[in-house]
């Protein structure tokens, strides 16, 4: 299995010709996925266009894979001993860590336990304070006592991802992925791992912890393209927030650590990554311009 997965991530960090030095950071950029995440389904990639267009900056980009439902935790560790195999494979010493959703937890769990293998954490989208969502969904199967039916179902939605995207032996459990994006799991989780925690009620954390730099950004919309098969989803989801803005699973000030670089894009949860294959409002800002943006801001850190 690890052999499998350096090869994949050697042919997933290929960098093909570059058309400028743009994006071309010091250590290499990992970008990390949510719940129900993936590196690539047939043509379906999770960061649509992003790591190609890292790329043509100069950027040596990897792309993770992690168990698509579990604890923040677990995801964590799996994360950990990823970037270990790489830096044993390609003598890389550090990583900037970009992570969408759930993702956002895991890669701040690897930078507290292992700070010295992390440059920057970039979190885009996360419920940081947790999510009404989650919460409305355990409170739901409390009620109902269908914890174990949910998850049997859900648990084999998460392996059947994992089965077509390449990482079918990962476990999945999507009771401890609820519980961990519950505001009671987000808030025992930031207790341990505060690193980047914002001082004030949705205010800003430390740009820099132990060495690593923090960085977050988000959306505030729901419904941004009536082709988008997510956005009826994200829109009714977001009625959960009782008029706070989110991005249909995340609120503003929960998506809130470290420097905040925006947390008011016209996305919601899904073109945070560019999904649909790319489909968005058309006056919101590209998400791929973002991330090469980005990419060049750590550039110019020295990261």
């Amino acid at each position: 299995m690890a052999a499998a997965m350096i090869a994949g991530a050697q042919l997933l960090a290929s960098t093909p010709a570059h058309a400028d030095d743009y994006a071309r950071t010091r250590y290499p950029i990992v970008l990390v996925h949510g719940v129900f995440g993936f590196d690539s389904v047939g043509i379906a990639d999770y960061w649509f266009g992003i790591p190609s267009a890292l790329r043509s900056g100069g950027a040596q980009v990897f792309v993770s894979q992690e168990s698509a439902a579990h604890s923040s935790e677990m995801r964590g560790e799996q994360l950990l001993a990823e970037l270990r195999r790489l830096r044993a494979a390609y003598g890389h010493t550090r990583f900037n860590l970009i992570a969408h959703s759930h993702g956002g937890q895991s890669v701040r769990y690897v930078a507290a336990v292992d700070p010295g293998l992390v440059a920057s954490v970039t979190t885009v989208g996360t419920p940081h304070q947790g999510s009404p969502v989650a919460d409305l969904i355990k409170r739901g199967t409390d009620a109902t006592g269908s914890i174990a039916l949910v998850s049997a179902i859900v648990n084999g939605f998460a392996k059947l991802i994992n089965v077509l995207s390449g990482g079918g032996s990962l476990p999945q459990n999507s009771e401890a992925a609820m519980l961990s994006l519950t505001t009671e799991g987000a808030a025992s989780f930031n207790a341990r791992f505060p690193a980047g925690a914002p001082t004030t009620a949705c205010g800003e954390g430390p740009a820099s912890v132990n060495g690593v730099r923090y960085y977050s950004a988000s959306g505030t919309s729901t419904l941004t393209n009536v082709l988008d098969v997510g956005d009826a989803m994200l829109g009714m989801a977001g009625l959960v927030f009782n008029g706070e803005a989110n991005d249909g699973l995340v609120g503003r000030c929960s998506s809130r650590w470290g420097q905040v670089l925006r947390d008011d894009y016209g996305w919601n949860h899904m073109d945070e990554v560019n999904h649909v294959f790319g489909l968005r409002n058309w006056f919101a800002s590209d998400p791929v311009a973002f991330y090469r943006s980005h990419a060049n801001r750590l550039k110019n850190a020295g990261l």
